[in-house]
């Protein structure tokens, strides 16, 4: 699994579009912003990392696109664009989405639904869906 840290929200839909050229096993985890002391101050987000790394690790040529989220009280963050977006609609972290060539998929796994029990069946339903799938 290659890991993609994407810091700027300007260049989400770029670093989007590189990784689906690589591969058509592309995650996107958006998750709380680690703090001064190096851990995210989202409790969920802590636990979740490992198991969604442990989960997607399994899954072969996957590309986990890592967007960090400042806390939703701040609003004038420009990772507050994340909760906002039609196609990205944060309202809780962490979430975990699988991204085509179309977009996010439907189903996505939040807050406590990101560990590794729950992402091969993740990964395949999204994978069912994705092939499946025509882009209008």
């Amino acid at each position: 699994m290659k890991c993609v840290r994407i810091s700027d929200p300007e260049k989400f839909d770029e670093q989007v579009a590189q990784a689906l050229q690589k591969s058509n096993e592309v995650f996107v985890l958006f998750f709380g912003r680690e703090t001064s002391r190096g851990e995210s101050w989202c409790s969920d987000c802590v636990v979740a990392d490992p198991e969604v790394r442990a989960g997607l690790a399994k899954v072969a040529n996957s590309i986990l696109l890592e967007v960090p989220i400042d806390r939703l009280s701040e609003t004038d963050s420009p990772t507050h664009v994340f909760r906002k977006r039609s196609d990205t609609r944060v309202e809780r972290i962490p979430t975990l989405l699988r991204w085509t060539e179309c977009g996010p998929s439907q189903e996505r796994l939040v807050e406590e639904q990101c560990r590794e029990q729950n992402i091969g069946s993740f990964v395949a339903e999204t994978g069912k869906q994705r092939d499946q799938q025509s882009c209008a």
